[in-house]
Parts: C-alpha cells; structure tokens; sequence
C-alpha cells in the first residue's frame, strides 16, 4: 500500500512538471503580446510591457547600454514608423533562457517612402523584473 501510495506521488509531481514545461510563461506571454502591439503599431500598449526606465543595447543607440523611459520608447517606434510605415516584425523562435531571461529571434521588414524595402534578421534578449521588461539587448547587423 505505502508503494502504491510513493508511485501516485511520483506520477503527480511527473504530470504537473511535464504540463509546467508544456505552458508558456508568463515572460514569453509578454513577448508575444509586445510583438502583436509592435505590429499594430500601438506604441503606448507595446511600452507598457518594459519598466519605467529600461536599459538598452541596440546598434541604433551605438555601443554602450543606454536608459531609456517609456515616452522615449515610444517616441523611437513613432519615428521609425514614420520612415518605415509598414514595419513589422516577425518571430521565428522564442528561447527561454533562465525564469527571468526570454530570446527572441526575429526578421524585421518594412518599405521606406521611396519603395525601398528591407528586411533584417535581428535577435533580442529581454530580461524580466516583476513582470516588466528591465533590459532590451539588441543585435543585428547594421552595416
């Protein structure tokens, strides 16, 4: 009986793992809806997923990690949206990297005013404190 008893235990925490495993996180959640308001364009609603100031590593803002609010998220999105009205992103992979830590691997395209179009294959870690992305590290190749 007391074997019985050990063997459902252990089928129990085995279920409950494997369905934690098979649901996203609450992080990965985020980056989804972050990039679905991106694509909308809705800068406000995509800016309300990173913390007040956030820390970002991106090729646009040069080498060195710079402080960014919300307001000035929100007014860099504008402004490339002006140039690039059509601009979307397009997630090929998410990678959970540690409980507070998501990669995304993305291609971002878009048609600039004289019909000149780009697209550019572009990785970002994001790094969650308390629900709110703190860090945007950024790569691609600006060249």
């Amino acid at each position: 009986m007391k074997n019985l008893f050990l063997s459902f235990v252990l089928i129990m925490i085995i279920v409950s793992c494997e369905r934690k495993m098979n649901q996203p996180s609450q992080n990965q959640a985020i980056i989804k809806q972050l990039y679905q308001e991106f694509n909308q364009h809705n800068w406000q609603k995509m800016a309300d997923f990173y913390a007040e100031t956030t820390d970002f590593k991106d090729p646009s803002f040069g080498t060195e990690i710079t402080k960014q609010t919300r307001q000035q998220t929100i007014q860099k999105y504008t402004d490339l949206a002006k140039i690039f009205p059509d601009i979307h992103d397009e997630i090929v992979q998410i990678y959970p990297s540690a409980e507070n830590v998501i990669v995304v691997e993305f291609i971002s395209t878009g048609t600039a005013a004289d019909g000149t179009k780009f697209k550019l294959p572009i990785c970002t870690i994001y790094t969650f404190e308390n629900g709110k992305i703190v860090k945007d590290f950024t790569y691609y190749d600006n060249q």
